[in-house]
């Protein structure tokens, strides 16, 4: 039946089925060689499953294209190196969005051959249910490191901005930076840790070490343009535009691990920052004017 079906298929039906043979065996690998790699149990099954479940798919495929077209080596070395450096999960929720056209073109193809809707439900769904097994510690605490990120974020945009015309000078605004950064995380870490264990979180600190390091991190990247620029009203504008790359790189990271609205965070998240830096600037430019300091 399968071989009656190939020899009826059109030139543009068969290179789509060669199209999703190709794909299914470059994730096959992927899937086979992040397992390779991967030290938990639990990861290291849910990643064979799926391989094997991608390995199924490419033979029946082949049934009806009668070929054997290669794996997209450098796809392989991407989204592997990808899931090294970002995460299981990141990577392989990140490669799993830009099949979502292939979608399309599977509704297409079922009208040709009703075997492949079954082909279609595991690719929709039961991936999908594999994928959410996977375990990774640091997304357990991505509450803790929005609340570090977003603080710092907050809080430093607005110092910053309201010191840069108040001190109007780069090494005072960056030593003062980076005093208030750190007695601040601190100050975060030490709330996260009492109230998570006042939640009876028995990984209270972990959950404070995560805010903690996340804050730190970010008060480092803010404060680094009044390091690297002489001039304060520069500096300040790099501070703005570093702090939006951050917001922009860390949204779009949780959004693709955690399946959630990218757009809607990140306006959410920047404008808060943006807005809250430009009231603090008012204030610094207020005090320099009425309180009359000239440093």
């Amino acid at each position: 039946m399968e071989k009656e079906i190939a020899k009826e298929l059109d030139q543009e039906t068969v290179e789509k089925i060669l199209a999703f043979q190709r794909d299914e065996i470059t994730e096959y690998h992927i899937y086979n060689k992040l397992a390779s790699r991967t030290k938990g149990v639990g990861n290291k099954k849910v990643l064979k499953d799926i391989a094997r479940d991608e390995r199924e798919h490419y033979y029946f495929w082949k049934n009806y294209s009668q070929e054997s077209p290669r794996a997209k080596r450098w796809k392989i070395l991407f989204y592997y190196w990808i899931s090294v450096i970002f995460g299981l999960t990141f990577g392989i929720k990140l490669m799993e969005r830009g099949e979502e056209n292939a979608q399309v073109t599977y509704s297409k193809i079922i009208s040709i051959i009703p075997e492949a809707e079954k082909i279609m439900i595991e690719e929709e769904e039961h991936e999908h249910e594999l994928i959410n097994l996977l375990e990774e510690e640091h997304l357990q605490y991505i509450g803790s490191i929005v609340l570090g990120l977003n603080d710092a974020l907050v809080e430093l945009t607005g110092t910053l901005a309201g010191l840069s015309f108040a001190l109007k000078n780069t090494d005072l605004i960056a030593l003062t930076g980076v005093i208030t950064g750190i007695a601040a995380s601190l100050s975060m870490g030490a709330s996260e840790y009492l109230s998570s264990k006042s939640e009876g979180n028995d990984q209270a600190l972990k959950s404070s070490i995560y805010t903690g390091v996340a804050y730190i991190i970010t008060v480092v990247l803010l404060v680094l343009p009044y390091l690297l620029v002489g001039n304060y009203l520069l500096a300040l504008i790099m501070t703005i535009v570093v702090g939006i790359l951050i917001i922009l790189v860390f949204n779009f990271y949780i959004a693709i691990a955690r399946d959630l609205n990218f757009k809607k965070r990140f306006l959410e998240m920047a404008s808060i920052s943006i807005g809250v830096a430009f009231i603090s600037f008012l204030i610094g430019l207020l005090i320099r004017v009425f309180i009359g300091v000239d440093i």
